[in-house]
């Protein structure tokens, strides 16, 4: 699969005209307008456009929802990794565009057929002995069949939608284009950075499309869970595996979804309570986790198993990072502000222009609106810290992975407390809490890193001889470079500077005002026909030159 460079290509212009009639329809005639697009292109387009005065029933947040939904598969796709970003869309869009369902009608079986024998390069017949034609799943990228190979393995197999990628490659080119009107034409809005969100859905939709890397995402999981008997996932069939066709294990559950609108007979607070240890196992622990927790996306099998079947969208945080982020949750769940500001600076995400006792008393505001009997949501509050506000405010410098994992929390929360309603995450948090710390401060923890620490430490027994040799040299032949690095250098070089020019034009009056008595006093000056003519010569010339010079002073500023 190749993404062609897209800065080459023109947009396609009848898509354009088609997200132009989009927009109108749900009134953002005045997006429209900043852009330069509802003159350039409605004279083409028969609309109806909605008089400016005429009532919309839905919310801002629904109808960027419903703009979404009715522009199709990619712009669903640009909805979803939003929907993790409410540090740039804001906290009610980001839940709106949270419901956005990736469904679509199955294309035909046919095609189905061609896709899968093109991909596994055998004839269908050879590699299944049956292959349900109705779709156990339809989404925008692909579906999924219930089949069963030679050997009498159940799986289920994910087909990928023909022509998806030319869709999705033609409507990026769109929102590069989009996105640059935005940013050269709406000021206000340089802010959220719309070319580093196509950016960033670029690099999220082209690893959806790859089922090889789903595969490993699939088989990373599995592993990471393979002691756990509350977790589980499907094994993956590699043999049988392409970029375009993923097989693995068909397995059986009632999806959450199910579970939560109907009264079949689980356990709803085992199922909460293991689904909030899961995803903060997955977070601290294995630094890799599911970035989708939709309720479709789960399954729960007897004796209230957790079973993950989309492995399309991940996360993954390196050991520092882990580190880090439950040094300072802890902090949070324990309400120590001083500790939260405190391990804020040791992460570099506050500078020291920070004015530290504004941060730590809306610290404690924020931490004042969740603390408390009924405190519950962790993933929410790490949400409302990524806010814009706070961030803006405070020159708070977040990694995208926080804001990410505040979201990804703040929905396994709501889909805990849409299982149980008494259900508290806080509680699950804390004890969280006490592991992350039993494991911090045990020393055995170390000597996971040993084996880096010694080839780090064996690089600079091997490499510090000879740098110290080759500075030697350099410095004996006089070739030893220095750099250094000035602060308000400029500025003590500017006063300096005005200093000089006020010495200069005070010596220059001085010569004027010593040079015009000079001339005055015809006994002492050189004279010629009775009249010092020399001296006046020598006075006009010094007086031009110094008239110049204090001019040019003035205009430079430089006193």
């Amino acid at each position: 699969m190749k993404f062609s460079p897209f800065e080459s290509k023109r947009p396609d212009m009848n898509r354009i005209k088609e997200i132009v009639s989009v927009l109108a329809k749900y009134q953002f005639g005045n997006v429209l307008d900043d852009l330069g697009l509802r003159n350039k292109l409605f004279f083409t387009l028969n609309l109806h456009l909605r008089d400016p005065e005429e009532e919309f029933d839905s919310s801002v947040p629904e109808r960027v929802r419903l703009v979404m939904e009715e522009l199709g598969t990619s712009f669903v796709k640009l909805g979803q990794v939003l929907s993790t970003r409410p540090d740039l869309v804001g906290k009610d869009i980001a839940e709106e565009l949270s419901k956005l369902q990736d469904e679509a009608t199955p294309f035909d079986f046919t095609e189905v057929k061609r896709v899968v024998e093109q991909e596994l390069n055998n004839p269908f017949e050879e590699t299944f002995i049956e292959f349900k034609e109705v779709p156990v799943a339809s989404a925008s990228i692909g579906q999924v069949h219930e089949a069963i190979l030679k050997n009498g393995e159940r799986v289920a197999v994910k087909v990928q939608r023909p022509g998806i990628v030319d869709q999705i490659n033609k409507d990026i080119i769109i929102m590069r284009y989009l996105a640059g009107m935005v940013d050269q034409r709406m000021p206000s809005l340089k802010y959220y950075n719309l070319p580093g969100i196509v950016d960033e859905f670029e690099r999220a939709i082209k690893k959806e499309l790859d089922y090889n890397q789903e595969a490993n995402n699939a088989e990373r999981f599995r592993a990471s869970f393979e002691d756990d008997e509350t977790v589980y996932a499907p094994a993956i069939y590699r043999e049988f595996s392409t970029l375009r066709v993923l097989t693995m294990e068909y397995v059986e559950g009632v999806k959450l979804t199910e579970i939560i609108d109907s009264e079949i007979k689980f356990n709803a607070r085992t199922i909460a309570e293991r689904g909030a240890e899961c995803y903060f196992k997955q977070i601290f622990i294995n630094g890799f986790f599911h970035a989708d927790p939709h309720p479709g996306n789960i399954l729960v099998q007897n004796g209230n198993v957790l079973c993950f079947i989309d492995f399309g969208m991940m996360g993954n945080l390196d050991q520092d990072f882990r580190d880090n982020l439950a040094e300072l949750f802890v902090f949070m769940v324990n309400y120590d502000v001083k500790g939260m500001i405190n391990q804020l600076q040791y992460m570099n995400m506050i500078s020291d222009s920070t004015d530290i006792e504004s941060l730590k008393y809306d610290l404690m505001d924020l931490l004042d609106r969740y603390y408390g009997a009924d405190m519950n949501q962790v993933g929410e509050l790490m949400s409302e810290f990524s806010m814009p506000t706070l961030l803006i405010k405070h020159k708070i410098r977040v990694p995208r992975d926080f804001i990410l994992l505040g979201r990804v929390m703040s929905m396994a929360e709501d889909l805990g407390q849409r299982l149980d309603p008494n259900f508290n995450g806080l509680h699950i948090a804390k004890k969280m809490v006490k592991r992350l710390i039993k494991d911090r401060l045990n020393p055995l923890r170390r000597l996971d890193n040993t084996t880096s620490a010694l080839i780090n430490l064996e690089h600079i027994y091997r490499d510090l001889p000879q740098s110290i040799t080759r500075s030697l040299m350099r410095l004996e032949k006089g070739n030893f470079k220095m750099e250094l690095e000035h602060k308000d250098l400029d500025k003590f070089t500017e006063t300096l500077e005005r200093i000089t020019n006020r010495i200069s034009m005070a010596l220059l009056i001085s010569s004027l005002i010593i040079g015009s008595s000079l001339v005055i006093m015809p006994n002492e000056a050189l004279i010629l026909q009775n009249f010092p003519y020399l001296g006046i010569v020598g006075f006009l010339v010094s007086f031009l030159i110094a008239l110049a010079l204090i001019i040019s002073i003035i205009r430079m500023r430089k006193i």
